[in-house]
């Protein structure tokens, strides 16, 4: 049997390629932007609300938003991002 020769392109996991995992982006985007619909929810007139036919649509979609990123947060932190690394012989 042959073995293959290393060629070196196999670059050990750095600290950048362990942080870069998109379900912490998309989690920090829904937890930024859902604080803000929430806090927003908070100071809506009631103007606004008889225009939305009396649903605070900011105050719900923020703890929505608020919520999904709890989900993927969580899903992070429970299931992280694992690289096979290539047996040594």
């Amino acid at each position: 049997m042959s073995e293959v020769p290393d060629t070196g392109t196999e670059a050990p996991q750095s600290a950048a390629a362990k942080l870069f995992d998109l379900r912490v982006l998309i989690g920090g985007l829904f937890l930024v932007y859902g604080v803000m619909l929430t806090v927003a929810g908070f100071f809506t007139s009631t103007r606004d609300l008889a225009k939305a036919s009396g649903i605070n649509i900011n105050f719900w979609m923020g703890i929505g938003m608020l919520i999904l990123a709890a989900f993927f947060l969580t899903w992070w932190r429970l299931r992280p991002l694992r690289h096979d690394q290539p047996p040594h012989n």
